[in-house]
């Protein structure tokens, strides 16, 4: 009890090193926020918080981030350019051998030649012996010495130096499990720490990856949606792989990854540093881009412990009404947009602001949301712009809810992604709401509205 206690006014100190080390981010993070944090650190703070906090100061000034880390080509070589997007992969030993070369094959053949144009795939070898390091390099260099002479692939190799990011313990002094954390954790600040000014946004990779067919395009028009909100991290796969980050957050998360113990594991780490930057809960898509190929050894299960894929059946949208303001056709109301089944809702010219609310008979634990419009085929009559919001605290008479939180924006008119919930926080939703944020001069026609109350695993049993 006592040392969970100390890790709490642990994570308390760093809302406070946030204001310190984030301060040219102030204007994306809303001022009720700012003011609710720092509210909860007057509350929290005490003689160990101030600690920390100077111990950090003092860090930051003698040796910020990874400056003194040293790097070696191996094969390929940087970008002329800037990229959208680099692919981040950091190799180490694993115990049942390596799926390095299956990910690249896998990744790309997802990716078409226009998607290359726009990618940079990087990857971290971490291999203390210099002979097994070449011969590593030179598997790779063989199969795909196309994508490296077009520089689309570069593989590297990185030493720590002088930096201050707490070192792996001999084997002899730690656990099997934090020294497989601790050179994962190397590996990954190594590999971010180049990766931060090859593109204007990075995607972690495990080794062990298999990449579904067109992931980049996915990638792409979900960055482009989101672009204008405030995200930290957006995670396209629940397995601890697939988690794409702005390049320019890079440098400031490996600062971060000194204020924890060295065998602490990069996902653990990835969803405290969002919650820094005030992203509450975990952003992902309903559909994962990203699965694990190959067995995982006992050791990487008991010590990078990912939660399971999980298996959503049919949606079961629960009893609701609906509502809108937009102009109903005869004879097509917007109950038909919920309905499971061939019908959907059409409507003429919308505008901003109008909205389509599904407004649950009963408060429900919602696990999964998605919205689609326009037609399958050509994509015609979709939503050009527009949000789904979460609603709680009904209003009578069928008011919709009081209070609203964003779920997220619609990607090419349809939206699938997973809900989650703050800590502390009802775990129940009343409201699911549609909202227009753009006019638009065509018809809309709104497909279908999923939800999804359980997984498919505890409907079997």
């Amino acid at each position: 009890m006592h040392s969970c206690l100390r890790r709490y006014i642990f994570i308390a100190a760093i809302f406070i090193v946030l204001g310190f080390f984030l301060q040219e981010d102030e204007e994306d993070v809303s001022v009720h926020k700012n003011t609710a944090v720092r509210q909860m650190v007057r509350e929290q703070f005490n003689s160990e918080v101030k600690n920390h906090l100077e111990a950090f100061k003092e860090m930051q000034k003698t040796s910020p981030g990874l400056q003194h880390a040293s790097y070696k080509l191996l094969a390929g070589a940087p970008p002329q350019e800037k990229k959208l997007l680099t692919v981040g992969i950091s190799s180490i030993e694993h115990p049942h051998g390596s799926h390095l070369l299956d990910t690249l094959h896998s990744l790309f053949q997802a990716t078409s030649d226009p998607e290359l144009a726009h990618i940079i795939v990087l990857v971290h070898l971490s291999e203390p012996d210099p002979e097994r390091l070449h011969r590593a390099a030179a598997n790779i260099s063989g199969p795909f010495a196309p994508h490296l002479e077009s520089r689309r692939l570069l593989v590297v190799s990185g030493l720590l130096g002088d930096s201050p990011l707490p070192r792996p313990l001999p084997p002899s002094q730690s656990s099997p499990c934090e020294a497989l954390r601790s050179r994962q954790r190397e590996g990954h600040a190594l590999l971010m720490n180049f990766a931060s000014e090859l593109s204007e946004y990075f995607l972690l990779l495990e080794d062990n990856t298999q990449c579904a067919p067109r992931f980049v395009s996915a990638i792409y028009w979900t960055l482009a949606a989101w672009r204008e909100l405030h995200w930290v991290v957006l995670e396209f796969s629940s397995l601890g792989s697939g988690q794409v980050l702005r390049s320019s957050d890079l440098p400031r998360f490996t600062s971060f990854c000194l204020l924890f113990p060295e065998d602490a594991p990069t996902h653990l780490l990835l969803s405290k540093f969002r919650l820094l930057l005030a992203q509450t809960v975990p952003i992902r898509f309903g559909v994962s881009l990203f699965h694990h190929m190959g067995n995982r050894s006992q050791l990487e299960d008991a010590c990078f412990p990912v939660e399971e894929d999980r298996v959503f059946g049919e949606a079961d949208n629960p009893a609701a009404v609906v509502h809108t303001d937009m102009l109903s056709l005869v004879h097509i109301g917007p109950q038909y947009a919920y309905v499971l089944n061939e019908e959907y809702y059409f409507t003429l010219d919308p505008v901003e602001g109008n909205h389509l609310t599904v407004i649950l008979d009963s408060p429900q634990r919602v696990n999964r949301v998605a919205v689609l419009t326009g037609t399958s085929e050509q994509g015609l009559y979709r939503l050009h712009q527009g949000q789904v919001l979460l609603g709680s605290e009904p209003i009578g008479d069928s008011g919709g809810c009081a209070r609203y939180t964003l779920l997220g924006p619609l990607v090419g008119g349809n939206l699938d992604q997973r809900v989650f919930y703050e800590e502390g926080a009802v775990e129940q939703l009343s409201c699911i709401q549609l909202l227009v944020l753009e006019s638009q001069e065509s018809w809309l026609l709104i497909k279908q509205i999923k939800v999804w109350t359980e997984y498919e695993e505890e409907e079997e049993s």
